[in-house]
């Protein structure tokens, strides 16, 4: 099952108290790093210290092999992962504020608060002109409300951006950092005779950088997990080995005349139409079975019968149900064109019946008629799969 850590294992509650002790933490790091430090931070533009970028990299390339491993191994939703919007000019213009803020002031918006948390009169300034500088903002913003939002990209990442795999990002990233690494150590030498990389056991920073790329390249070869586990779900072998349960056309259209409560009809047709649609059936995409939105749902006690135009793709997402660790599944056998043709569509007898081939049909042709206005009323309900509080998180440099 898919589990992120948050907000599943994490509450709301809970969260607040979990990002207060965060928060001491990393203040605490990073004061013991210098952070605190106006200097220490400036030397990033001075080519004294490079501390800051190597901070910025080290952090970057354990989160994103952190997002991808755990991703992988189901223990992470990526979709529950709050991704800021991208407005690519006013993001360009706002970096060039802050970079010439981040030289005139000697800090950054988190370590300000460190720093002045210890005591820092400079830094006690930095905060107080960050916050006339927020009251300023929401001034003019109705007057620079047009720019604020221009260059609207949406939630852009680069694997969806480059339709690559999230691994090749990883390798790249770390590869540009193990080359900084080297080019800012260079830089550092030739112009800070007292640089913190005199200090850098050199062997064991060689290790780290070749075991970072060792993974980089494990990471860009291995396939995300939803096209892994959507290829075993697809693998006929795959679904010969492992059988999913069967509901025969007439069986399902007696539990539907029954009104059955412990089934729950899905389809898994991605164009489905409301009046196309089993009594209160729910539309599922494939793609939309590796969130949050439809767990609840996919998760209950009744068994969930699948079912689209023929078996194959029924087949394959009720497979795919299994494999994420849902339970109680089943398929329409024949789809829903096997359905109509065996229950819904009821041909006018050829020759004299007797009383209870009459019977028969009589029923048949009554069921049909009360499963189609089902169909009808059911088609007016649509059900949609719940929105997910993406989890926010953010830098405090």
């Amino acid at each position: 099952m898919m589990g992120p850590f948050v907000p599943d294992i994490i509450t709301d509650q809970l969260n607040l108290i979990v990002g207060f002790l965060t928060g001491l933490g990393f203040g605490f790091l990073l004061e013991q790093a210098g952070f605190s430090s106006s200097r220490k931070l400036t030397g990033l533009f001075y080519g004294t210290d490079f501390t800051v970028l190597r901070v910025f990299f080290t952090a970057g390339i354990t989160a994103v092999f952190g997002v991808i491993i755990l991703t992988s191994l189901g223990l992470l939703d990526r979709n529950v992962i709050y991704v800021n919007p991208t407005f690519l000019y006013p993001a360009i213009v706002g970096g060039a504020i802050m970079g010439v803020g981040f030289v005139v002031g000697g800090f950054c918006p988190g370590t300000a608060f460190c720093g002045s948390a210890i005591g820092k009169i400079d830094a006690m300034f930095f905060v107080l002109g960050g916050l006339l500088g927020v009251f300023l903002f929401a001034e003019v913003f109705p007057s620079i409300s047009d720019f604020y939002r221009s260059g609207a990209y949406g939630d852009l990442t680069l694997d969806q951006w480059l339709h690559i795999n999230p691994g090749l990002i990883a390798l790249g990233f770390t590869v540009i950092a193990v080359a900084a690494f080297i080019i800012t150590a260079r830089i550092e030498k030739s112009v800070n005779p007292d640089a913190p990389v005199y200090s850098f056991p050199t062997k064991s920073h060689a290790a780290f950088a070749v075991a970072a790329i060792a993974l980089g390249v494990v990471v860009s070869v291995i396939p995300d997990r939803q096209t892994r586990l959507l290829e075993r779900a697809t693998s006929v072998a795959y679904q010969q080995q492992h059988p999913v349960e069967r509901i025969d056309p007439q069986d399902l259209a007696l539990r539907i005349l029954d009104r059955d409560n412990d089934i729950q009809l899905i389809d898994v047709r991605p164009d489905a139409k409301p009046g196309d649609r089993l009594p209160d059936a729910l539309t599922i995409a494939v793609e939309d079975m590796f969130g949050k939105g439809w767990e609840h749902e996919l998760a209950a006690t009744k068994k969930k019968i699948f079912y689209a135009d023929d078996t194959k793709p029924a087949i394959e997402a009720a497979t795919l149900a299994r494999i994420l660790g849902y339970r109680n599944i089943a398929v329409l056998d024949g789809g829903l064109s096997k359905f109509k043709a065996e229950v819904l569509e009821v041909p006018a007898p050829d020759h004299p019946l007797s009383f209870e081939e009459q019977m028969v049909y009589d029923f048949r042709l009554a069921s049909a008629e009360k499963i189609k206005k089902l169909i009808a009323e059911g088609g007016k309900k649509v059900v949609k799969k719940r929105k997910i509080k993406k989890v926010q998180g953010g830098c405090g440099l």
